[in-house]
Parts: C-alpha cells; structure tokens; sequence
C-alpha cells in the first residue's frame, strides 16, 4: 500500500518549490510590487496552476519511463509497485486538467487573456516532454521550454512581459533548466565529461541572460530602492560571484563524474532555482520580497532529506 512518502518520492515534492517560485517571482518583476503582502487571488491560482502542471510533469514522467526505472530506479514507487501504475497515470492526467482550469480562472479573474495562452503551452510541453522529447536530444531545450512558460505565468497574470528585457528571464532561466537537463541525463550511471561540460555551459549562459536583465532593470531606473544610487556596475558583480560560484560547483564532478556527485550537483542546481528568484526580485522588488522567496529554501532543504530532488 502506498504510503505519503512514497507519492512525496513520486511527486518530488520538495521541488515544487522551485516553480511557486518562478510564478511569484515573474509577478514581481513585471507588477513591481514593493509592500510585502498576500498576492492577489489570481496570482495564487496561477501559483496553483504552475504547481498542478510540475506535478503532472513528475507523474507522467515516472508513468512513461517504468520500464527503464524497473531496470535503472527499481525501488521507485512504480516500479517497485508500490503506487499502482493505472493510478499514477489516473493522477498525472487529472493534475494536467487541474493546472488549465487554474490557469483559465486567473486568466479571468486578471483580465489578462495571455495567462491561458501559456497555461495551455505549458501543459501541451509537460505532455511533449514526458511522452516523447524525453528520450531525444531535444529533451533539455523542452524542458528548458517548461521553465520559460513557468516563469511566463506569473509575468502574464501581472500584464508582461511589458518590457523588451524583461523576456532575458524566462529565456535565461529556460537555458538554465535546459542546461541541468543535459547534465543530468546519464545521471544513474556513467556520466560522460563532455555532457557534464555542456549541461554547466547552458547553464552558466542562462544565468549570464538573467544577470543582463537585472543589471538592466538597475541602469533604467527601475530597481529597488536599496539600488537607487549604486552604479550598475556593483550588481553586475554581485551576479557575476554568483554565477562563478554555481558554476564552479558544476564542473567540479567533471574531474569524478560518479552518479552520487552528479545526481547531488544536481539537487544544488535545481534548488539554485530558489536563490536567483531571489535576488532577481530583491534587485526588483526589495530586500523584503527576496527574502520572502529564500524562505521557500526551508521547505525543499528539509524535503530533500526524505525526498531526492531527481
């Protein structure tokens, strides 16, 4: 009988942290909210939205890939039969249809009709990735494809993109996911080097975009007010810390490329997530928001413990 972890373990659950993440913080960076407070109620139902379709996208890849887990993962829940698999598919289909009536209702309730258009592109990438772009070289710019949408519904419930460099973020952070995406592919057995290198390569470009988009919102005047007076120049180099630091610890398994170190490097990468929602919205919003999204650190530290993160 299967037990709350075991749909925890099936769900990832402490990921999910990662894509409230990026909803909330694209409403940030385009709304430019600075009081912190509750969000309005059509920005929790496109959080909802964003978390029913990373559910989904965890079920159904599980759901696709039993064969190769009963030979790679056999004690994951599907393979080791602990969660029925007609149930699983059951649930994973039903979190799809939950995420679109989501998206539909805070397209609404916003007024902003773009919210549905990516809700539905979202959906129909979780769909393509699980069931088909997984196992093919375009897997990684699919699901990279999954994180720029995510990131798109939080920026369509506030109205935006309503600037030319506000799109450096999803596409930054669809190149960032993109990139871990690569770098885990061969994470259960043998990592090759030259696959390592390119996942930690897309991953520092896409962060590389994000940071022009930061810098940007400080050289235009739109940043926070801790920023006001401080040159561009300042926040660049707080990225480009940040960047060097991620990056560093991505290579790094390169010199010994066991399954332990990489599946571990890429548990760090995937709650990095966390961190540059934050400073993103901190360079945005204020140091209270970013602060505000760090906490969500808390939940998937503390999950990851009894929950792999991949």
């Amino acid at each position: 009988m299967a037990t709350p972890l075991d749909w925890a373990r099936l769900l990832r659950l402490p990921n999910h942290a990662t894509a409230a993440a990026d909803v909330l913080a694209g409403w940030l960076v385009v709304s430019g909210v600075r009081d912190l407070g509750w969000p309005p109620t059509p920005v929790g139902l496109a959080i909802g939205a964003g978390l029913a379709l990373y559910a989904a996208g965890m079920v159904l890849n599980d759901v696709y890939d039993v064969d190769l887990d009963r030979q790679e993962r056999p004690d994951r829940p599907l393979p080791s039969g602990r969660i029925a698999l007609g149930t699983a598919a059951v649930v994973g289909q039903g979190l799809l249809l939950l995420g679109g009536l989501l998206g539909c209702a805070a397209a609404i309730l916003s007024g902003h009709p773009a919210v549905l258009l990516v809700t539905a592109a979202l959906t129909a990438a979780v769909w393509l990735y699980d069931r088909w772009a997984k196992a093919t070289p375009w897997g990684p710019a699919v699901m990279g494809l999954c994180r720029s949408l995510n990131w798109l519904i939080g920026m369509t419930v506030a109205g935006g993109p309503t600037e030319g460099h506000q799109w450096l973020i999803p596409i930054g952070m669809g190149l960032y996911v993109g990139g871990i995406t690569l770098y885990a592919r061969d994470e259960a057995g043998n990592s090759r080097a030259a696959t390592l290198l390119s996942g930690a390569l897309a991953m520092a470009v896409g962060l590389a975009l994000v940071a022009a988009q930061s810098v940007e919102t400080v050289r235009s005047g739109e940043a926070a007010p801790f920023l006001a007076n401080r040159s561009p120049g300042n926040w660049a180099a707080v990225w480009a810390v940040l960047i060097t630091l991620l990056s560093l610890r991505n290579v790094l398994p390169v010199i010994e490329p066991s399954p332990g170190r990489v599946q571990a490097t890429v548990g760090n990468a995937i709650m990095a997530i966390i961190t540059i929602d934050a400073i993103i919205v901190m360079g945005r919003c204020g140091e209270t928001w970013g602060i505000a999204l760090l906490l969500l650190l808390a939940p998937f530290a503390i999950g990851r413990r009894l929950v792999p993160p991949t």
